[in-house]
């Protein structure tokens, strides 16, 4: 609580009225996640900001407020964004 942390952006630009985006956390990788379908691994590229190996957690997607967002680390890759919008369909049933 209180600390600044990575997250995915996975909402479209196009969708809400809203100041908000719809965002997954990450988390530092633990190799027991490779099991967990919810949990996306993120490997640390300079692409993407990350500066260890990460996961994305996808049972703790919220829409989050503008004014929170403190700076861009980078992007993900499309095949990340697949598999973490599967992970989010899996996740609510879809």
């Amino acid at each position: 609580m209180g600390k600044t942390r990575p997250a995915v952006i996975v909402n479209p630009p196009s969708v809400g009225s809203m100041p908000l985006r719809i965002v997954v956390p990450v988390t530092a990788w633990n190799r027991k996640y490779a099991t967990v379908p919810w949990l996306v691994y993120l490997k640390a590229t300079k692409r993407n900001g990350l500066g260890k190996e990460s996961a994305a957690d996808c049972f703790q997607i919220k829409s989050v407020s503008l004014a929170r967002f403190v700076s861009k680390l980078g992007d993900v890759r499309a095949e990340e964004i697949e598999e973490i919008s599967a992970a989010i369909a899996l996740c609510v049933g879809a």
